[in-house]
């Protein structure tokens, strides 16, 4: 018989009767089933093992490397350093000055306890006197306290000549240094033309960081950058019409009992500049002679000054004093109205009139007020 007439069906040694012979033990079939899956089920669970240690071991290493609490000092510290704080510094910068000067042990401790603490972002410049080795919250305690940054405060309306005594008693200096620095440096202050090289009015009101190494000029410096930036916030503008607008707001500033009546006091300087009437301002008027005082006699109307607004109509030559961001405001943007007059008649009482009659009124009950509360009457006369 050839292999054409053979019977079909697989050869007995093939590999297929092999595999015929086992799908026909049902009893071995399973047993294979159960071992493979077997298999199978250990293959995943090893491999589970394998993963959940790995990811625990990441997440180790992943902690103690980018969580673990940063570098940090246990206490208020010891010995002392001083550490300047400059205007403008962000927590960062003030952390890496912090660390460099010795205090923190290192910055992130500082700006992580920094940011934790919404009285951070008030941090003043200044020069503060801090320990070796604090903690960030020690540190950070310190300079969240105004109290502590040791820097210039000029107040809103000082004269420069009371700004000139406060530098010199900030710094240690003999008294008159800085006047005579900025007589003698004028020109490197960075003064706009219009000024003339005089300091008054542009020695903005605010607080000043004061290192070890601070001298008067760049004191002054940094107070006449200072103005031209919040003169630009404000629409100051330049040139000499800006010059007139600063002198109104010094005016403004000098004679105004409260930010409330800024507006109102700026409006009756320019309605009698709009009129030709003089100003007779005892606030320009002191100035010229010198005096802080308002109280002013009617001998003192009669001296000869280019300040004395009661013989000189217009504006006095010059701001009267250093104004703030309220006054300039004021002085650009007069409240409307038609006033002539005004006088403050008692603390929180400040009248304004287009009367002459009615402002006369108002000064009678002026001075009735003084001279029961004061031994002496000044006279008020706008």
């Amino acid at each position: 018989m050839t292999d054409q007439d053979s019977p079909a069906g697989p050869n007995p040694g093939s590999i297929d009767a092999l595999a015929a012979q086992a799908s026909q033990d049902p009893a071995q079939d399973r047993v294979r089933r159960s071992r493979n899956r077997l298999a199978c089920g250990i293959s995943a669970l090893l491999l589970a093992i394998v993963l959940t240690l790995g990811g625990l071991l990441l997440r180790a290493w992943w902690t103690g490397s980018q969580f673990a609490a940063p570098d940090d000092y246990p206490g208020p510290g010891t010995g002392s350093v001083r550490v300047d704080v400059p205007q403008g510094a962000n927590l960062t910068r003030i952390g890496r000055l912090l660390y460099d000067g010795g205090v923190v042990a290192s910055v992130e401790a500082f700006t992580r306890a920094a940011m934790a603490d919404p009285r951070a972002v008030s941090i003043q410049p200044g020069d503060y006197a801090l320990r070796h080795r604090m903690s960030a919250l020690a540190a950070l305690g310190v300079l969240t306290d105004p109290a502590n940054a040791g820097g210039l405060v000029i107040p809103e309306g000082r004269r420069a000549q009371q700004v000139y005594a406060a530098v010199d008693l900030r710094l240690g200096l003999r008294p008159g240094t800085t006047a005579a620095e900025a007589h003698r440096g004028a020109a490197t202050l960075g003064l706009p033309g219009y000024a003339g090289g005089r300091t008054e009015g542009f020695l903005f009101p605010a607080r000043y960081s004061v290192g070890h190494g601070t001298s008067a000029a760049a004191l002054l410096r940094r107070m006449v950058a200072q103005a031209r930036t919040e003169f630009a916030a404000d629409g100051l503008g330049t040139g000499p019409g800006a010059y007139q607008v600063l002198v109104i707001a010094s005016l403004v500033q000098a004679e105004a009992q409260s930010p409330a009546d800024f507006g109102r006091v700026a409006r009756v300087i320019t309605n009698r500049l709009a009129r030709g009437m003089p100003l007779q301002l005892d606030s320009a008027l002191n100035y010229g002679l010198g005096r802080t005082t308002l109280d002013t006699s009617h001998q003192d109307i009669t001296v000869e000054n280019p300040y004395n607004t009661y013989l000189h109509p217009g504006l006095p030559p010059t701001p009267v004093d250093n104004p703030g961001h309220a006054a300039i405001r004021a002085a650009l943007h007069p409240t409307p109205g038609g006033w002539l007059y005004f006088v403050t008649v008692k603390p929180g009482d400040t009248r304004f009139t287009d009367s002459y009659s009615v402002q006369q009124r108002n000064v009678a009950e002026f001075n009735r007020y003084q001279q029961q509360h004061r031994s002496s009457t000044p006279s008020a006369r706008r």
